[in-house]
């Protein structure tokens, strides 16, 4: 797998905001079968910063039910939260 294919995107969200302000974290959405290590790479060589830790977990997709009798279910997906060197960030704009 290349870096695009680990690294889905980078959520923004008021928490994950907070976390970049104040403990230097973001949160990405990363492939499944991705591990810490390939994780850490794929930031390190799309963002050009330097990754202290990462962890991940695996979040389990909401049943939905839209219009219907029969329940759905939104996919399954990892969150990856990395801390970077302090003064590195992240540009997400």
């Amino acid at each position: 797998m290349n870096s695009f294919d680990v690294i889905k995107t980078v959520r923004v969200t008021e928490k994950g905001t907070l976390q970049g302000e104040v403990y230097n974290q973001y949160t990405v959405v990363a492939d499944l079968r991705a591990n810490k290590q390939e994780i850490r790479a794929a930031v390190e060589q799309l963002f050009k910063v330097t990754v202290t830790s990462v962890n991940t977990m695996n979040v389990i997709g909401k049943a939905r039910r839209q219009h219907t009798r029969h329940a759905g279910k939104a996919p399954d997906w990892k969150k990856a939260i990395v801390t970077l060197k302090k003064g590195d960030k992240i540009s997400l704009t």
